[in-house]
């Protein structure tokens, strides 16, 4: 087991090795507009996860899940040639759900906003039920007796 730190650096450094080598080496047509977000290595080191988020629609989000697939022996080969170590991780690529989840996110904090505005426009103009202030005061009291 390596320690924490040390697989952390190689997580960072898997990261930029497959971002840059998706962009400069890996040529494939179905590879849309990928930003590889995050990566996390095992504590062993033997299995790379990387996060990628794609901009465009399903259709192209499913293309570049094949092209990434399709690709992953380059990734790796090139992973154990820039890092040099004993035993290359595997990879595996997981779609960000990071994007969907910050426009649910956003999508509830506008509701939120309109409700909020719906509420301050009845309550402009409105008045309390009752008397303006409610409670007794201790002069009052007096006054009334005596």
């Amino acid at each position: 087991m390596a320690s924490e730190a040390r697989a952390r650096k190689l997580a960072d450094r898997v990261r930029e090795i497959v971002a840059e080598t998706l962009e400069m080496k890996v040529k494939d047509p179905r590879l849309g507009f990928i930003t590889i977000t995050d990566s996390r290595v095992t504590p062993d080191l033997r299995e790379a996860t990387l996060f990628y988020t794609v901009y465009g629609d399903d259709e192209e989000r499913a293309a570049t899940a094949a092209a990434l697939e399709s690709a992953k022996g380059i990734l790796r080969s090139e992973v154990g040639r820039q890092t040099g170590i004993k035993h290359t991780p595997s990879l595996a690529f997981v779609l960000d759900a990071l994007p969907d989840n910050a426009k649910h996110i956003d999508d509830l904090l506008r509701a939120a906003a309109e409700s909020d505005a719906q509420v301050h426009a009845q309550a402009t103009g409105a008045h309390y039920a009752g008397d303006p202030d409610p409670y007794r005061h201790p002069s009052d009291e007096e006054d009334a007796s005596g």
